[in-house]
């Protein structure tokens, strides 16, 4: 029998059902249309920081990674790289943590996917926003917990109002996803945002998830911060902090999840049943990054603010209302009207300019009616682009 002739059919688990990437592939497929026929394609779609790694942590990485000795399993964390930790927290936001509080996962992204894998059973609500980063809700799910989404609105500097989840939903909740300064809204949040949470959670018995990529990707002064600085914040949760954005080592997939010690311990017993250790050439590194000086982080975070102004100024000059981003490596930006959705509005922009952004609705239904676009591209490259945009009718038509 012909091996053609041997087909077996294969039944992906139902589970994966619940997530979809179609707009995703549409761009990409469009993407790679435009330039197939010579188009010239400026990609603002994916946050992939385009600065170079510093000097000294790339050299840690190099030096490490000549040693055959580091090869082998790491199977724990370097005690160095728990210590690096512990000074950085100290140094860059005057909170004291323990050994048992700090656990190494590879990126944010898969920590943030295992939390309700570890927390959670059938019964359980895990209280997410929307819009909301994707993988916030994967872990949930395939923790088997129902899913609440809370609402984030513009009219409300996209804050949660607590107070509008339902008391029955609160009583059941294992765990609150939150996030500033927030991707895709490029939204910050006060301290008093941070105290009102805490007390939610004090009341209701909630746990609170913090992720904190962009605390070192924030604008016009204000101060990126911990949520763990806050009085009380240890006894009720834990925050995912990230090197990708802050030392540009998305590839490396170097973060943390950090704080109360009773949270971190299931998660340590799950990576325990699958993972033998981050490998010890990028534990070196990210010692290094979390060390080393600070100087190149600050500049680094003006550049991207330049990067800002060129972008939301630059349409805002042209007749798009783009508001500022307050933080993160993106712009969080409204449709022009006649659009019938973000969809249809960002493959109408790439095939008449060559830009590439996300639309809002990929984050949930409260990103309908906005487009998120990446600062990945250089000032002189964003002016152009913006020419290009409104060279082309778009914002007329």
């Amino acid at each position: 029998m012909e091996s053609e002739d041997i087909l077996m059919k294969i039944e992906p688990s139902m589970r994966l059902a619940h997530f979809q990437t179609g707009i995703f592939a549409a761009l990409n497929e469009k993407k790679e249309e435009l330039l197939a026929s010579g188009r010239k394609v400026y990609n603002l779609s994916v946050g992939t920081p385009d600065f170079p790694v510093a000097e000294h942590v790339r050299q840690a990485l190099i030096t490490a990674a000549d040693d055959p000795e580091q090869y082998h399993y790491t199977l724990r964390d370097l005690p160095e790289l728990t210590q690096a930790v512990q000074s950085y927290y100290r140094r860059r936001f005057h909170v004291e943590l323990e050994a048992d509080e700090i656990l190494a996962v590879p990126g944010s992204q898969e920590g943030i996917a295992h939390i309700g894998m570890a927390l959670c059973n059938p019964g359980d609500v895990v209280l997410l926003p929307n819009p909301g980063y994707p993988v916030f809700e994967v872990g949930a799910y395939l923790g088997g917990a129902e899913l609440y989404f809370y609402d984030l609105k513009e009219e409300n500097r996209y804050l949660p109002l607590l107070e509008e989840i339902p008391e029955d939903i609160a009583r059941r909740a294992k765990y609150i996803m939150v996030s500033y300064p927030y991707n895709p809204v490029c939204a910050i949040a006060p301290p008093s945002f941070y105290e009102e949470l805490i007390a939610f959670a004090e009341k209701h018995n909630i746990l609170v998830v913090h992720d904190n990529a962009y605390s070192d990707i924030i604008y016009d002064g204000n101060y990126g911060g911990s949520f763990l600085e806050h009085a009380h914040a240890k006894e009720v949760g834990i925050e995912a902090f990230s090197l990708s954005k802050s030392f540009n080592l998305t590839g490396a997939r170097v973060s943390f999840l950090i704080g109360n010690r009773e949270i971190i311990k299931p998660l340590r017993l799950l990576r325990s049943q699958y993972d033998f250790g981050m490998f010890a050439p990028i534990q070196k590194a990210a010692i290094a990054a979390l060390t080393g000086p600070l100087e190149g982080v600050k500049t680094q975070c003006l550049a991207y603010q330049a990067r800002r102004d060129a972008l939301c100024g630059g349409l805002r000059a042209i007749g798009w209302n783009v508001p500022d981003s307050q933080g993160t490596m993106f712009a969080w930006a409204p449709i022009p009207e006649g659009f019938a959705s973000s969809q249809a509005f960002c493959m109408e922009l790439m095939e008449r300019t060559g830009v590439i952004c996300t639309p809002g609705d990929a984050f949930g239904s409260q990103g309908e009616g906005y487009v998120r676009f990446a600062l990945v591209l250089p000032v002189e490259t964003i002016r152009e682009l913006i020419e290009v945009i409104d060279a082309s009718g778009i914002l007329t038509r």
